[in-house]
């Protein structure tokens, strides 16, 4: 861990705070670097650099618990940059009411989903029930090789 220390005005005061290396990133979140490297390669992360370490303080490691809950609830990496995208540019407020029309249209695809697969199983029961039924009369022949 990396502490970074400031003062004010002849004043000793300090703040410390916490980073993460690259490796901690990767193993906190259980994701590959390839993955790590792809979320800074379109501006999802800006960690410090120092050479060419890497490391993520708790603006990162919040954006990266986002982006996280964000792919779980099936949200593209494009809807989740812009949702962080307007909090830097216009504030709390306006993410949370993008964050609402976001959420009421992800769930709609999510109910879509379940749906499509609550039909896909029911069809596939009764597809494996139409086998064992086919099958029954032919346990006792013995299988062609």
């Amino acid at each position: 861990m990396v502490a970074l220390r400031c003062g004010t005005l002849g004043d000793v005061i300090v703040a410390e705070e916490k980073f993460i290396t690259f490796k901690e990133m990767c193993a906190r979140f259980d994701v590959t670097p390839r993955t790590l490297r792809y979320y800074e390669y379109i501006e999802l992360l800006d960690p410090r650099r120092e050479g060419r370490a890497r490391f993520y303080g708790p603006r990162e490691i919040a954006r990266m618990k986002l982006i996280m809950r964000g792919r779980r609830f099936g949200f593209s990496l494009e809807d989740i940059r812009q949702w962080l995208l307007i909090y830097q540019q216009k504030g709390t407020r306006e993410q949370y009411r993008v964050w609402l029309d976001l959420a009421d249209r992800q769930i709609k695809v999510l109910e879509k989903q379940r749906d499509e697969l609550a039909a896909a199983m029911t069809d596939l029961r009764a597809l494996r029930e139409e086998a064992a039924i086919l099958l029954e009369p032919m346990k006792d022949m013995p299988d062609r090789g």
